[in-house]
Order: C-alpha cells, then sequence, then structure tokens
C-alpha cells in the first residue's frame, strides 16, 4: 500500500499519530470546509486520525483509508461507476489500492484505500453524507442510461 500511495504524492504514517498527507491542488476551496467537518469518527473499526495538511483525513493506524478534497474533478470516463446513496464514484482499480473520486461535485473528493484490508462498501456508505455535502451537478451515466437517449430522425 505504500508504494502505492507514495506514488500518488501520499505518505502514510503507521506509528505517528498524525498522517503526512499531501493536500489536493484545491484544498483551499471554501466548499471542501462542510464536507470535513461532517467526516465520521470511524470507517469501520478505522479511528480518525490527524494530518497535517488542509482538507485531507485518513482512519486507521496504519492508515486504512486516506481522503483528499480539491483534486481534479472527473471528466467522461469508462471507469467504473458506482452509486452509493446518492453520491456517484469514479473507481480505479489499482494493486492493491483502489482510488475513488466523487463524480459531478466540485471540488472533486478522492479516497485511497485497500480493499482486501477494509470494505469498499463500509468506505463509501461512511462517507456518503459527508461527500454530499458538496452539491452534485452531474451524474454517472450508465451503459442501460445510453440505451434511453432520444434519437435523431
Amino acid at each position: 500500500m505504500l508504494a502505492a500511495a507514495a506514488a500518488a504524492g501520499l505518505v502514510l504514517s503507521g506509528c505517528s499519530p498524525v498522517v503526512d498527507v499531501a493536500p489536493a491542488k484545491d484544498a483551499a476551496s471554501a466548499a471542501c470546509a462542510p464536507m470535513m467537518l461532517a467526516l465520521p469518527d470511524a470507517i469501520g473499526e478505522a479511528r480518525l486520525r490527524k494530518t497535517n495538511s488542509q482538507a485531507t483525513a485518513a482512519w486507521g493506524d496504519p492508515s486504512l483509508v486516506v481522503l483528499r478534497c480539491g483534486v481534479n474533478v472527473p471528466g467522461p470516463t469508462t471507469d467504473r461507476c458506482v452509486t452509493v446513496n446518492g453520491v456517484d464514484w469514479v473507481i480505479k482499480e489499482g494493486s492493491p489500492v483502489w482510488t475513488l473520486t466523487t463524480f459531478g461535485r466540485e471540488p472533486a473528493t478522492e479516497i485511497l484505500m485497500d480493499p482486501d484490508k477494509i470494505s469498499s462498501a463500509t468506505v463509501l456508505a461512511d462517507l456518503a453524507v459527508p461527500a454530499a455535502k458538496i452539491a452534485a451537478t452531474r451524474n454517472c451515466v450508465g451503459q442501460e442510461d445510453l440505451q434511453n437517449l432520444p434519437t435523431s430522425k
């Protein structure tokens, strides 16, 4: 997990009470504040820890989930997109770290997690309410939605 996280610009600490997380480009966005204030104290059994940068959070020791608000907003993609409790997430499955990014919300929020260490369903369910504090302006469109588009005659 550390190698993948370091490649993403994050350094996770296992011993220190403060987690070193590189802030996202738009971490200072005022839109991140309501979400950050609504973050849960725990995700599953992983407790919230302090981080050293704005608009970031980490759960677990060592960190099982790392969150950054203010990342680049994903554009149209063929990557898998799931909706959990009204929040759309684009999922990029890595080995072992997955990157989950909110879709249709500006600024976007990114989560790094290892699905072998914590359930992605638990993570997304526990973070849906905070993520929804940033209003959605777009939604994921699936293959089934494309079949129902009007056609020109």
